[in-house]
């Protein structure tokens, strides 16, 4: 059998949560680099890849996560201990100074990004069409762990518009959706708030599921570039007001 590509491995990789858990109410998440616990760490995608690095920083006063890629992708994971029901919103600030040369989401052989902030779901594994069932099956023959229904993945993109939904192309469940485009605003902080019930149902033509995990990614495997991103002030809240 073919080994699982990276987005599966990104995927799996979001999920720690193992069998069916009722949702626990939302409540305010404030993922904040700057916490002295476990929640944060770093998660390789495969041996057969380089690791992107990360390092926490201090910028005016702030904890930040800088990661540094270098033909490289790997996953800096906040794992929730338990579902919770979805937020109204998320909320983050990210900054790089430049675009990855050649990536295109659009194209899986180019599919690369200085910044990407991921939200998984749980959901019905039962109302999956057969493919997605048999994928979700292999997956947790060869990890001893079931897949996340859903990953919602915000973007920044060179060419597309914002709110542009780009499917993947190894699996219906995995989607993009563009927060940032174009060039206005590299080198500075960009502060992001998006509506994550309304961007499911823009993404997946569904209702979502309660959250199981947050996740950032920069990564340049495909293109083989280098690219730095910044990541700052993760939260999540019960109220969507200001929210896009």
């Amino acid at each position: 059998m073919r080994p699982l590509t990276g987005v599966l491995l990104t995927w799996l990789l979001l999920s720690s949560i193992t069998g069916v858990q009722a949702a626990e109410p939302c409540r305010m998440r404030n993922l904040d680099f700057s916490q002295q616990d476990a929640s944060w760490v770093h998660v390789p995608l495969s041996k057969l890849k380089k690791d992107t690095k990360y390092a926490l920083t201090q910028t005016d006063g702030r904890t930040v996560l800088r990661g540094t890629a270098n033909g490289s992708a790997s996953l800096f994971v906040f794992r929730f201990q338990s579902v919770m029901e979805t937020p109204a919103s998320i909320s983050w600030r990210w900054k790089t100074d430049t675009l990855v040369p050649g990536a295109d989401n659009r194209d899986k052989n180019r599919e690369d990004a200085p910044l990407r902030m991921m939200v998984a779901f749980d959901g019905d594994h039962a109302t999956l069409p057969d493919e997605e069932k048999k994928r979700f099956k292999r997956a947790k023959s060869l990890s001893g762990r079931d897949l996340p229904y859903a990953l919602l993945m915000y973007i920044w993109s060179e060419h597309l518009p914002v709110n542009t939904v780009i499917p993947s192309a190894h699996t219906s469940q995995v989607k993009m959706l563009v927060a940032a485009s174009g060039t206005k605003g590299l080198g500075q902080w960009q502060q992001v708030k998006r509506n994550l019930a309304e961007d499911f149902r823009h993404a997946f033509g569904a209702e979502p599921g309660p959250v199981i995990g947050v996740a950032v990614m920069t990564d340049t495997d495909n293109t083989r570039t280098k690219a730095v991103g910044e990541y700052a002030q993760i939260l999540m809240e019960c109220s969507d007001a200001g929210a896009k």
